[in-house]
């Protein structure tokens, strides 16, 4: 506040004037100007921002790091139907590939079969047919002369060896022959058997003489392997059956000879085409 007196100028209090001391002419304790925050000892307070006078602040923590082991049963499952994907659509393109070629290529390139077509195209000329029985130059025959007559070929299983002479004209009709050296191991006939057994163009017999356990026979085609679990069986079978006949694809193979003995059955012209 101002003081002002009559006629004089208006004189301001200084703070030494308004301040009350305390005996001896200190200012009292907790009074403005005295240094001390009121009611406290030196120390006693806050500092600005709410720290204690005289403590260190504190320091920071550091975070404690968890190391969490990755988990791979995902990853390797993950891995391995990716895998199988890429083998399934690589293994699709391959069969495409494979399909697309001609069936007498595919035939080529099965190991080990012997392509008559090739070595004696006299001998695969087809359509010459013969009564009584005939020698063939090569055993069990693929081609050449035959019987009027064929040998039923409708997934046939003969358990004794039959007359070569009807054989042939099944083969001429697009049938596969498969074949066994009469004492191969009764298993392994069986295997051989499970492969024919109701599949039309497909017979079986035991066959004297063979030089190996079996040998498959189409038209101008040959095979021979040592295991009735041999691979080659099926693709001889996949790739030479219907494909190989020289009379087109519906020629019978019903309505033929069933019965069995090396001897042919002159039965003449009589029987359907």
């Amino acid at each position: 506040m101002s003081i002002s007196t009559p006629g004089g100028p208006e004189r301001h209090p200084t703070v030494a004037s308004t301040t009350k001391k305390s005996a001896g002419g200190r200012p009292a304790s907790g009074k403005p100007g005295s240094g001390k925050p009121a009611g406290g000892r030196p120390g006693s307070g806050k500092a600005a921002g709410g720290q204690r006078g005289g403590k260190k602040p504190r320091k920071p923590i550091t975070p404690v790091k968890v190391t969490q082991e990755r988990n791979w049963g995902p990853i390797a499952l993950f891995v391995a139907v990716g895998v199988i994907a890429v083998a399934i659509v690589g293994y699709g393109g391959w069969a495409t590939f494979q399909g697309s070629k001609p069936w007498d290529e595919r035939a080529n390139e099965i190991s080990g079969i012997v392509n008559y077509r090739e070595k004696d195209p006299e001998l695969v000329a087809g359509g010459n047919h013969q009564q009584g029985s005939i020698q063939y130059s090569v055993l069990p025959p693929v081609a050449g002369p035959h019987n009027d007559a064929w040998q039923n070929c409708m997934g046939d299983i003969y358990d004794a060896p039959i007359a070569s002479e009807h054989a042939v004209h099944s083969l001429e009709h697009g049938a596969v022959w498969i074949t066994y050296q009469p004492d191969l191991d009764a298993g392994q006939v069986e295997k051989l058997a499970e492969r024919v057994r109701g599949n039309e163009k497909l017979f079986l017999s035991p066959y004297e003489g063979l030089d190996k356990a079996i040998s498959l026979q189409a038209w101008g085609y040959q095979l021979k392997v040592d295991n009735a679990d041999d691979g080659r069986i099926d693709d001889f079978i996949k790739t030479l059956r219907v494909n190989a006949s020289v009379e087109g694809p519906t020629a019978l193979c019903a309505q033929g000879v069933t019965a069995v003995g090396t001897t042919p059955r002159d039965l003449g012209p009589q029987m359907p085409q």
